[in-house]
């Protein structure tokens, strides 16, 4: 692990301005995705704050996940006075991110058109339901492109499409907005100019089931459903332990298959002749597979992943999120980040999947009340205190409360 001190100063894109209007998940994702990487980004939010913020249930873990380590400027919209402040920020920004619906920056006189005008070097990301197209127009969710594009079909048993488990169509949507970001950056880098970056949740999903179009091409066959599926391995499944929880196995090679068998001293397994070959063990996949399990109910579930770490062999205790904070290799690495809620709890969250230079990118993981830095944006666009305080009294602004410190002092 690099000694390189994890500061905002050495992270990748530190200096880049990116302003941000999202809500949900997907918008605000590039905006996360910058953010760790360096970037000072800023949300802008309605007076009274992004609805996201009040999301019970499911939802409930969106606005702090996706938002942390950005500023938050509350601005009115609607009055012409909000408009021309925000268009004095996007002037000076590298990147404006937005995920509304189709239309709605346009109308606001915020769309790409526009804002290049002031600014040519703007690099200008939507991330929206479709690209363009007959469907383009459409309102679209997640869980919409996972039933359209296939991937619910391929999740599901047959005749139940069911949705991921986690906002996957979401967060790699705006992936996607983030490579398109920095791709057009690079070309900005040679051409002093911006563009336009577009992604979408329908395309992001057909993207991710391309592997069973082309399983169909290649085959001449339609790829069934995963509960369904045929195995391309005989041994690639969940199974019962003796202590009632679960581990996944996957014996994906014909030498890993003989690592298997001397692991667990199956020496008659490992020299029957009708399993030597992983296609002569799929096609046995209903005879081996009883024998596989009935083994593994013989152990604990700490005991059997202990073989197989030893062996080598591919597998997964089925975890759940919760278990991701005490996880020690997550803990011992490094992978999680502090995070301060509103509220003022402390926990921890997930690190960008990334090492760079042997580090973990991260932002400090604070998490801005709704407001909390728009008295201080307009001072630096060199508005004087009585004039943001009577944008404030008009409700053209919204500003939170200002913190008291220990001492007493009370500061923005």
């Amino acid at each position: 692990m690099s000694s390189t001190e994890n500061t905002d100063a050495n992270l990748p894109l530190s200096g880049l301005r990116v302003i941000q209007f999202t809500h949900m998940v997907m918008g605000p994702a590039v905006g996360a995705i910058l953010a760790d990487l360096g970037a000072d980004v800023t949300r802008i939010e309605p007076v009274g704050g992004d609805a996201t913020r009040e999301l019970v249930g499911s939802g409930a873990g969106y606005f702090p996940m996706y938002n942390r380590g950005k500023k938050s400027v509350c601005l009115n919209l609607k009055d012409p006075r909000g408009l021309a402040i925000v268009r004095r920020l996007t002037a000076k920004a590298d990147v404006v991110v937005e995920n509304f619906r189709a239309g709605t920056m346009e109308k606001l006189g915020l769309g790409y058109e526009t804002l290049a005008q002031e600014n040519p070097r703007l690099i200008y990301c939507s991330e929206k339901g479709f690209l363009s197209g007959p469907y383009e127009r459409r309102t679209a969710l997640d869980e919409v492109a996972q039933m359209m594009g296939g991937l619910a079909y391929m999740t599901g048993p047959p005749g139940r499409p069911l949705r991921a488990g986690a906002s996957v169509i979401d967060v790699t949507g705006g992936m996607f907005g983030v490579i398109g970001i920095l791709a057009a950056l690079e070309q900005r880098h040679r051409t002093g100019r911006g563009q336009k970056v577009s992604s979408a949740l329908f395309e992001t999903t057909v993207y991710l089931i391309g592997q069973h179009m082309a399983q169909k091409a290649v085959t001449g066959e339609a790829a069934r459903p995963m509960p369904v599926r045929v195995s391309a391995w005989a041994i690639y499944d969940v199974f019962d332990t003796r202590d009632q929880q679960q581990v996944f196995v996957g014996v994906v090679s014909d030498a890993l298959w003989v690592t298997f068998c001397e692991a667990f001293g199956l020496t008659e397994l490992g020299a029957n002749p009708e399993y030597r070959t992983n296609t002569q063990r799929v096609h046995a996949r209903d005879k081996l597979l009883p024998q596989v399990r009935e083994l593994f109910r013989g152990f604990d579930r700490s005991e059997l992943v202990s073989i197989l770490e030893r062996a080598g062999i591919p597998f997964a205790p089925i975890n759940r999120p919760e278990d991701m904070f005490d996880d020690p290799h997550l803990l011992t690495s490094g992978g999680l980040a502090d995070v301060t809620l509103p509220n003022g709890v402390r926990t921890k969250l997930p690190k960008l999947p990334l090492e760079l230079d042997g580090r973990r990118p991260a932002r400090e993981g604070k998490l801005a009340r709704a407001g909390e830095d728009t008295f201080a944006a307009l001072e630096e666009l060199g508005m004087s205190r009585d004039e943001i305080e009577a944008l404030a009294a008009a409700k053209v602004i919204g500003a939170a409360p200002p913190r008291t410190s220990a001492d007493g002092k009370t500061s923005r």
